[in-house]
């Protein structure tokens, strides 16, 4: 923490965070601002890493929502490359969620364990097929396909990009003279091959000449470019994937499971249930390596329920989403600061980060969610309409759009969304949601820079180097907050002009 003079009670303004959050009435991000500290450090000094659950640290505090408007692989991989990490929604087949997660996991290694393999005997078109499902193409030729017989070859796209049969067999075009590295060389060795020999791939081999891993030198670019990556002990991106409370998600948890999904997020609108409780103690039994992140939550009551039952995180909010509508059509939930701060004071007396969910449409909402407690914070609206969001733009009026929409609108629930509400099959569906359209962000790959350099000038005004520091201050009463009218509100953001240029948010 920053060795800045500490004023005397007569010069400290403002209130506590407890004193702020001890009205009884609901309150926004909005609603309050951080009162200035003291200056001793440049933005550059602030480092924002954080955890994510118990066990798991990352970068950066940001990440994606799983809906199916905003995290499929392509976000995923953009947020793990970015220090943060994306979680891959459920409005899909157990098959084809399991097939995000592992295009994720296997787009940045280390050492490849599970290499894609083919034999002599396919075909150009076979590879094809590869290169249009996985993104890559490659691929370790063994005498049967199989990891169990002998590298005899590898196929890579200067083999075949001017090869016109695509049914010719990849026996007659693949390259044989292959420099190798035998099991049990360090990644350190192996990147210093790759180096020297300036080959694309290096396979790594048994005594027998068996495949046993693989090394691509795309990986070692992307280390260089990308050094806050967040990345699991085999070097490979973080995931995680959302799962409901309902029976075939036992069977959905295994398969994740099994291509190395690193966190679970339980997707429940009120995650204070019977189904939840079982469903995290569930696999806390049965995957005790993976953690699990409960909710979604409101309040100490349902936060002491989860954490019980062996969460491993808290995902905080109920209706603050710009596409939620629970907070009228249901008259539940909470004002999203109140529910930050009051699910984050007791979750960190017992270990266990929070993560703020829903309400976040600039730094400054990211700023006063870490401020009063969360460790994370996931956004939807922020990330849609970005190249890397699933959808196809389309033009409106000359503005360039991608659909965005709430899990619990009509068009997601139609899709599977409903799973979030634990019930009996119902043929009348309340929405929850809405749908609707939100104009081009550019690349993910631009905006997070932006966000995260705008955070470190948030810290540097309030006067702390990184979160474990501000989360003390918190508790401990030196941080200080001011409550503020809604004239204020007005007054703090754009006003008196006749026109202004909006300020783009990509890094420039």
């Amino acid at each position: 923490m920053s060795n800045h003079p500490l004023p005397g009670s007569e010069l400290l303004d403002g209130v506590s965070g407890q004193e702020l959050f001890s009205v009884n009435m609901g309150l926004t991000y909005r609603d309050f601002l951080v009162l200035p500290g003291y200056i001793d450090f440049n933005p550059s000094d602030v480092e924002l890493e954080t955890k994510l659950s118990k066990n798991i640290s990352l970068k950066r505090p940001l990440m994606s929502s799983p809906m199916d408007t905003v995290t499929e692989s392509e976000m995923a991989i953009a947020q793990a490359l970015m220090g943060g990490i994306g979680i891959i929604h459920y409005n899909n087949s157990i098959e084809e969620q399991v097939d995000l997660v592992r295009k994720v996991k296997r787009y940045e290694n280390g050492f490849i364990k599970d290499p894609i393999l083919l034999s002599p005997e396919h075909t150009v078109a076979d590879l094809d097929a590869v290169k249009e499902k996985y993104g890559f193409s490659g691929i370790p030729i063994t005498e049967n396909g199989t990891a169990s017989t002998k590298l005899v070859g590898i196929v890579t796209n200067r083999d075949v990009d001017f090869e016109k049969d695509r049914n010719i067999k990849l026996g007659k075009v693949m390259t044989t003279d292959l420099i190798t590295a035998n099991v049990g060389i360090s990644l350190l060795e192996a990147n210093d091959i790759l180096r020297t020999s300036k080959k694309g791939k290096l396979p790594i081999v048994d005594k027998q000449g068996k495949l046993v891993a693989l090394i691509c030198r795309s990986d070692l670019k992307k280390n260089k470019e990308f050094p806050q990556s967040s990345k699991d002990d085999q070097k490979r991106l973080r995931v995680g994937a959302a799962l409901s409370t309902l029976p075939e998600s036992r069977d959905r948890m295994a398969a994740l499971a099994g291509v190395g999904v690193d966190a679970i997020i339980i997707d429940s609108a009120q995650g204070n249930s019977s189904y939840q409780i079982e469903m995290i103690q569930w696999i806390k039994s049965n995957f005790p390596n993976i953690d699990v992140i409960g909710g979604n939550v409101v309040t100490k009551a349902q936060a002491a329920n989860l954490i019980g039952a062996g969460a491993d995180g808290l995902r905080i909010g109920m209706g603050p989403g710009s596409i939620c509508i629970t907070q009228d059509t249901m008259a539940v939930g909470r004002a999203q600061a109140t529910a930050v701060f009051k699910t984050a004071e007791y979750a960190q007396a017992h270990g266990v980060p929070v993560i703020a969910d829903g309400g976040i449409s600039n730094i400054g909402d990211i700023a006063n969610a870490l401020a009063i407690g969360a460790s994370m914070c996931m956004m939807g609206s922020m990330f849609a309409g970005t190249k890397e969001a699933p959808g196809e733009y389309f033009y409106e009026n000359g503005i360039r759009l991608k659909k965005y929409r709430g899990m619990a609108s009509l068009e997601a629930m139609s899709k599977g969304g409903d799973k979030r509400y634990f019930s009996e099959s119902q043929k009348i569906k309340v929405a929850q949601g809405v749908s609707g359209y939100v104009v081009d962000k550019g690349s993910v790959l631009n905006l997070i820079p932006y966000l995260v350099q705008g955070l470190r000038q948030s810290f540097q005004d309030m006067g702390y180097r990184n979160i474990p520091d501000l989360h003390k201050a918190l508790r401990e009463g030196k941080l200080r907050f001011e409550r503020r009218t809604e004239s204020a509100q007005a007054q703090g953001s754009v006003h008196g002009l006749y026109s202004y240029t909006k300020p783009s948010m990509r890094a420039e």
